[in-house]
């Protein structure tokens, strides 16, 4: 699929300039710094040398006060306590970070999942119920609940009080809770918005422990739990998440909780420095695969395991969820592949909709993003789940699916999500009016530039401006997430010195040995995954542009640096 390749601003030339001086680093990293809003020294340093100490004071998050008010009150009367939560990664690891968190200084706890299937996401009556069977008088909700109003009128009539942890956007209503955090509120002057599920969750525990007096570095022991639910939820990492990240990987890679351990094992990803990337194509979906194909139950008791044994025979477990994953979504995706090339009009239409009731609703979500890879546009994947279309929703850049579903709110049971990515149920009759529908918002709003995959280059670079000296600069802008993406550079006129060559099934990817003219003789290793096409032109020893990341390659014990080829023209 062609791409457009789109150069951002340098940044301001004054602060570059500033940067170059004071930190005496390549002009090249300083306009990295500078596209970051990094201007100053101290900008810099904060940038480069995260602090604990730079995380927000929680009691300025709205209501926190009232949270912490009602948990010291259930926790001093000796109330039976329920830790409520989603099913995905966010919601899983933020139930076990306030349930191993609160289980260090008080006992009458216990936690809760809803099932995917029986009783959809957020907040069920079906949870209530079961709390108020329990004698469960206060219940913590993470990671859902900003839109479960009826849900929470009902919960009071059953004399069960709610605190709410909640990340996502709310409705002009807010639920009737004895408190309700969540950053996006618009009532809420919370100086940072975009904290995960568990990073509202951590920063409840943060607050419980300025109030109780509970040492900080034993709800820092739980950082890596914060780290895992940032990377798989797609959150900003900037300001605080930048911060809970750095410590977060770190804790995961020297000395992570006992059920992080027995998942980076089975992961085969041990004995290193994990990294954001690990946690998404490795960590996460395992954890995922738990909600997706049992129960999200699984996952937690995997998450505030204390027993080795038995943590290793749970990830073992959710292991074999997540190959039972892979196999229904390989499936469902070469079906609904099928389904659009079957359709005349698919060429005309601005937005994906596929309905099939007999798709497997765990891993729908996945699917949707795998026909924005092949298609590039918005994209809802529904089935059919207790009688309803249910469905996810993926999102292509610059394009925003949380106002596009919004548009369709009348049409719907209840969504919830953002940006980029939402969940929706409808009334099986709703189906195709919701198709039209959505069809026409996308149409109406998505313009044809966005409808052409783009790759934003950061900078331009000479091939011999890439030393060790460089990267280890470049290595110092990690953790890579949303608004802080591994930089991706423009390098013209290169070409292969002889040495490259098409590797792997039928030649698909590209093993490069790179040069300039001006280095004839000095090369520099690259790869080019899907890129095989180019290798006819290539071989040729013909000129051309590359855009890419650098990396680093490790073979044998031996570490190289690489270029990871992301276009070529």
């Amino acid at each position: 699929m062609e791409k457009n390749w789109i150069i951002k601003e340098p940044g301001n030339p004054a602060d570059v300039d500033h940067l170059v001086e004071v930190l005496g680093i390549d002009r090249v990293l300083a306009v990295l710094l500078s596209q970051r809003g990094i201007r100053t020294f101290d900008e810099a340093k904060a940038f480069f040398r995260p602090e604990l100490s730079g995380l927000h004071d929680p009691f300025l998050m709205k209501d926190m006060d009232k949270a912490v008010s009602r948990l010291c009150k259930a926790i001093d009367g000796n109330e039976k306590i329920l830790i409520y939560g989603d099913y995905d990664v966010d919601g899983t690891t933020a139930v076990a970070l306030v349930y191993l968190f609160l289980k260090s200084i008080y006992s009458n706890i216990s936690f809760y999942i809803p099932n995917r299937y029986d009783e959809g996401y957020g907040i069920s009556i079906k949870g209530i119920d079961h709390a108020k069977k329990e004698g469960i008088t206060l219940v913590v909700a993470l990671d859902c609940g900003i839109k479960a109003i009826e849900k929470i009128q009902y919960a009071r009539k059953c004399k069960v009080d709610f605190i709410i942890c909640d990340h996502h956007f709310p409705s002009d209503e807010i639920p009737e809770a004895v408190a309700v955090l969540d950053p996006k509120r618009l009532d809420c002057s919370y100086p940072y918005k975009h904290l995960s599920g568990c990073g509202v969750g951590y920063k409840f525990m943060q607050a419980l422990a300025i109030s109780k007096g509970v040492p900080m570095e034993e709800l820092e022991q739980l950082l890596d739990l914060v780290a895992v639910s940032i990377a798989s939820d797609i959150v900003p990492i900037t300001g605080e998440n930048r911060i809970l990240a750095h410590f977060g990987l770190k804790k995961l890679s020297e000395n992570p909780t006992m059920g992080l351990r027995s998942v980076i094992k089975t992961a085969g990803i041990e004995n290193k420095d994990i990294t954001i990337d690990d946690i998404v194509f490795k960590i996460g979906p395992r954890i995922n695969a738990a909600g997706r194909i049992e129960s999200g139950n699984r996952a937690v008791d995997l998450l505030i395991s204390q027993d080795a044994g038995l943590a290793s025979s749970m990830s073992d477990i959710i292991n074999d969820f997540n190959n039972t994953r892979k196999t229904f979504d390989s499936t469902i995706t070469s079906e609904a592949l099928k389904a659009l090339a079957n359709d005349p009009l698919v060429k005309q239409k601005r937005a994906t909709v596929l309905f099939n009731p007999k798709w497997h609703k765990g891993v729908i979500g996945i699917v949707a993003s795998r026909l924005v890879e092949s298609y590039y546009r918005p994209t809802v994947i529904l089935t059919e789940s207790n009688g309803f279309a249910t469905g996810s929703a993926r999102s292509i850049d610059g394009f925003d699916l949380y106002q596009a579903v919004d548009a369709c709110s009348d049409l719907l049971e209840n969504f919830g999500g953002h940006m980029f990515a939402a969940g929706l149920t409808m009334k099986l009759e709703n189906v195709e009016l919701f198709k039209k529908r959505f069809e026409e918002v996308v149409a109406r709003n998505l313009t044809e530039d966005q409808l052409i995959p783009h790759i934003e280059i950061d900078a331009q670079l000479e091939l011999s401006d890439i030393n060790p000296k460089f990267y280890r600069i470049l290595k110092q802008f990690q953790p890579f997430g949303p608004e802080n993406m591994a930089p991706v550079f423009l390098t013209k006129n290169v070409s292969d010195n002889g040495c490259g060559r098409a590797v792997g099934s039928l030649g698909g990817h590209l093993k490069l040995e790179l040069i300039q003219e001006a280095e004839p003789f000095h090369t520099y290793p690259a790869i080019g995954f899907q890129m095989g096409q180019h290798w006819n032109y290539i071989k040729t020893g013909s000129p051309f542009d590359i855009c890419y990341s650098i990396e680093e390659n490790e073979f044998r014990g031996n570490i190289t640096l690489q270029i990871r080829l992301r276009d070529i023209k």
